[in-house]
């Protein structure tokens, strides 16, 4: 697909993703026939697998250094995607407003469950933007939280701590482990294709 930045390296990566996974049944295959006795039937056998294995799996990793040394963050699709799926994502928090506001939680659902189902059918049917805020904020309905709105379609309201409990686990366990291969870590994977 010409679009595609890396279709060759990614397909590489699969393929011999696929071809790693399968080297597992030599060895199971060699173990299931001998009943853990010393003999000497498994040794080509493993001369073979274990190298491949090894092989196979440093080249897969090469490849997908490789891929992602060149990888482009496209901050303005990401931003798109987000505002076309959280109104639906927010349904529950618009119902909880709704409720605390004085709404009765069954009418609430549904006529938000309305609104959302004619939403969808935009995007789904039509390939148009998600309307839903737009059809809430036309409901009268829904007018004790229309000021709330912003607020409850804030993304950062539903990540909860995940950026602290990722910083934490990568100060506290990756770059540790990481440390003593800061030296090889610098090195770019160059592919001969």
């Amino acid at each position: 697909m010409p679009y595609k930045r890396n279709p060759m390296r990614s397909e590489r990566c699969c393929s011999l993703a696929r071809h790693l996974m399968t080297l597992i049944m030599d060895p199971l295959q060699t173990a299931s026939v001998q009943w853990f006795e010393r003999t000497l039937d498994d040794s080509a056998n493993r001369r073979i697998c274990l190298a491949e294995a090894f092989l196979t799996a440093d080249t897969i990793l090469n490849t997908l250094q490789n891929i992602s040394e060149g990888l482009v963050v496209y901050p303005k699709v990401i931003e798109r995607r987000i505002r076309q799926e959280l109104p639906f994502m927010a349904t529950e928090n618009i119902i909880m407003a709704m409720v605390k506001a004085g709404g009765n939680r069954q009418d609430c659902h549904e006529k938000i469950r309305v609104l959302s189902q004619q939403a969808a059918a935009v995007v789904k049917q039509e390939g148009g933007d998600n309307d839903l805020i737009e059809r809430i904020l036309a409901d009268a309905y829904f007018s004790p939280i229309h000021s709330q709105l912003d607020r409850l379609l804030d993304p950062s309201s539903f990540t909860g701590r995940a950026s602290q409990q990722v910083r934490r686990f990568l100060e506290e366990e990756v770059y540790p482990l990481l440390k003593p291969y800061e030296h090889v870590m610098k090195v770019k994977a160059e592919l001969c294709l």
